[in-house]
C-alpha cells in the first residue's frame, strides 16, 4: 500500500470535514451552556409526551414572573429552560405555577452558575488546551532529539500539534453544527472530552513517529517517504485495533449510558475516530511534505551558488 503517495487525497478529505465546521464556527459559534455563560437551567419532566399546550404554559409562567427565557428545548417527556441567573425561591414559585396546569410535572434539575464563574471556566479551559499543546511539543521535541539528520526533532512536535489541531477542529466544528441545527450545548464535560481526544491523538501519533525513528536508524540510505510508508504499514493494525476497542466501549456507553453523558460520549467517538485518521494519514504525511520542501529549498540554494 502506497499511503504516502496518496497524501494529497487524505489532506483533501480532512479539509472536506473541517471546512463546514470552521464556517459554522465563524457564523454561529458554539452553543455554550450555562457552565460558560452563567445563568440558570431547569428541566421539567412530564408523565406523558410534551405537547404545544405544555410548552405554552411554561412560557407563560416565566413571562408572568418577568423572567426572560434564553433557550427552551423539549424532548419526548422533558422541557429544559435556560434563563439568566435566578434564585431558588423564584424557581419554587415557577414550579408551583407550572404544576397548576400540569400537577404531575416534576423538576429533575435546577442549576445556577454566576457569570463570573462562567467566564473563569471559559478562560481556564482555553489555558488548559494551550498549555497541554505547548507541553506536548516540548516533550516530543525532547523525546525525538536523537533522530537521524537532516530531520529535526522539532518537526515531529509541530506535525503532532497540527494533527492535534485537526482533531480538535473536527470535534469543535461538528459540535458547532449540532448546536446550531439541533440545539446541542457545549458544557464543561465537552472540555474534558476535548482534552482526552488531544491526549489520545498525540498518543497514537507518537506510536507511528517512534516507528519512523527506529526505521530511520536501521535504514540509513533509504528514501524518507519510503521509510515513512513502511512505518505506517507496520503500525497500522496496532493503531486500528487500539482505536476499535476504545470505540466499542464508547458505543456501549452511548447506548446504555445516561442522558447526562450522551454528548460527552459523542465528542469522544468523533475525536478518537479523527485522531486515528490523523495519526495515520495526516501527521506522518506532513513530515514527508516538510522534508521534501526542505530538500527542494536546499537544491535551489546549491544551484544558485
Amino acid at each position: 500500500m502506497n499511503i504516502v503517495g496518496k497524501r494529497n487525497w487524505y489532506f483533501a478529505f480532512s479539509l472536506l470535514i473541517i471546512i463546514p465546521g470552521v464556517i459554522s464556527l465563524f457564523l454561529w459559534g458554539l452553543n455554550l451552556s450555562i457552565d460558560f455563560t452563567g445563568g440558570s437551567e431547569m428541566t421539567f419532566t412530564y408523565p406523558q409526551n410534551v405537547n404545544e399546550q405544555m410548552i405554552s404554559n411554561v412560557k407563560t409562567t416565566f413571562a408572568d414572573e418577568k423572567i426572560q427565557i434564553i433557550s427552551l428545548q423539549e424532548t419526548s417527556t422533558q422541557i429544559t429552560v435556560r434563563t439568566k441567573a435566578i434564585t431558588e425561591n423564584q424557581d419554587s414559585v415557577i414550579l408551583k405555577n407550572i404544576q397548576i396546569a400540569s400537577p404531575q410535572v416534576k423538576q429533575d434539575q435546577f442549576e445556577t452558575i454566576g457569570p463570573v464563574i462562567g467566564s473563569e471556566i471559559t478562560v481556564n479551559a482555553l489555558y488548559a488546551i494551550l498549555i497541554a499543546s505547548l507541553l506536548i511539543v516540548l516533550y516530543i521535541a525532547w523525546a525525538f532529539r536523537g533522530v537521524r539528520k537532516p530531520m529535526s526533532s522539532w518537526r515531529f512536535g509541530v506535525c503532532a500539534i497540527i494533527a492535534l489541531l485537526h482533531d480538535a477542529l473536527v470535534v469543535v466544528g461538528i459540535f458547532s453544527l449540532l448546536g446550531h441545527f439541533f440545539g446541542v450545548e457545549v458544557d464543561s464535560l465537552f472540555v474534558t472530552a476535548l482534552l482526552t481526544v488531544i491526549g489520545f491523538s498525540v498518543h497514537d501519533t507518537i506510536v507511528v513517529f517512534d516507528r519512523i525513528r527506529e526505521n530511520l536508524r536501521r535504514n540509513l540510505t533509504g528514501a524518507f517517504p519510503q521509510v515513512v510508508n513502511d512505518s505506517i504499514l507496520q503500525t497500522l493494525v496496532r493503531s486500528l485495533n487500539t482505536s476499535l476497542t476504545a470505540l466499542l466501549v464508547l458505543f456501549t456507553l452511548l447506548i446504555f449510558g445516561g442522558e447526562s453523558i450522551r454528548w460527552f460520549i459523542v465528542a469522544m467517538l468523533i475525536g478518537i475516530a479523527s485522531g486515528t485518521y490523523s495519526s495515520i494519514f495526516n501527521a506522518s504525511q506532513l513530515l514527508v511534505v516538510w522534508q521534501e520542501w526542505v530538500d527542494k529549498s536546499q537544491n535551489r540554494s546549491f544551484a544558485n551558488r
